[in-house]
């Protein structure tokens, strides 16, 4: 996103018009709006804070909202037809895993990955993920696997169609969904969340994304035929050539 251009929304909230009780000042006392404008979108008052949220994570992985600008919580609840509380509640919880950090008195700054964050984040996902991958490919029976092809396909139909933040939540579901057949949940939530970190903004040509979801299903096959010499193949060239 361009510097200074507003960005247009993100998430299924299209609507005619904002209710005229949430609507929000365009400049909020003590907050930056970055040029922010409001738009004619609207989220359903079940579950707010948890649509928001799902809104701001996709607009992360899409780059809409910009690493290092500034972002208020008023200007966003005006865009999505909705007060400041809800948006400023999902950015807390934004906060918490990393992807913004708050600025007193201004709203909430994209945090920016370098190279080096985003390959250490991959090197720690690799060192808990593929020897787990590995000794899984022994012991779980091939219905096991098949039961996880709905999963791979999803992200290689994001991936062809160009979906950005449909492909970072399959990405992460099937990885999710291998992990579990350990029966670890810490380990789970550990590996998923540094896997979410590493998506903000989601990196990789369209063409990328393509072949990273191609290597879900080919890695599903050698786990179905239980070829381990090819799975740990797949497995390092998925994680950019760990060291496993």
């Amino acid at each position: 996103m361009e510097q200074g251009r507003a960005w247009d929304g993100v998430g299924p909230y299209a609507s005619a018009g904002t209710p005229p009780d949430a609507r929000v000042p365009e400049q909020a006392r003590g907050e930056h709006t970055h040029g922010e404008r409001p738009a004619s979108r609207t989220v359903h008052r079940h579950s707010v804070r948890g649509q928001i949220l799902d809104a701001l994570r996709s607009a992360l992985v899409d780059g809409e909202l910009t690493p290092g600008e500034v972002y208020s919580a008023p200007a966003l609840g005006a865009r999505f037809g909705v007060s400041a509380t809800p948006v400023r509640e999902a950015m807390q919880r934004l906060a918490v895993e990393g992807a913004v950090e708050v600025v007193p008195n201004r709203g909430f700054r994209v945090s920016e990955r370098g190279p080096r964050e985003l390959a250490e984040l991959a090197e720690v996902r690799a060192l808990i993920e593929v020897p787990v991958v590995l000794r899984l490919a022994r012991t779980v029976p091939a219905a096991g696997w098949y039961a996880l092809r709905p999963l791979a396909d999803a992200t290689v139909a994001a991936a062809a169609v160009g979906d950005r933040a449909g492909y970072a939540e399959s990405d992460r579901a099937f990885h999710r969904a291998v992990l579990a057949l350990s029966g670890n949940q810490q380990l789970v939530q550990v590996a998923d969340d540094l896997h979410r970190r590493s998506q903000w903004p989601l990196a990789g040509r369209p063409a990328e994304l393509r072949a990273d979801a191609s290597e879900h299903t080919a890695l599903l096959d050698a786990l179905i035929a239980r070829d381990l010499t090819v799975v740990r193949t797949l497995v390092r060239e998925h994680f950019g050539g760990a060291d496993v």
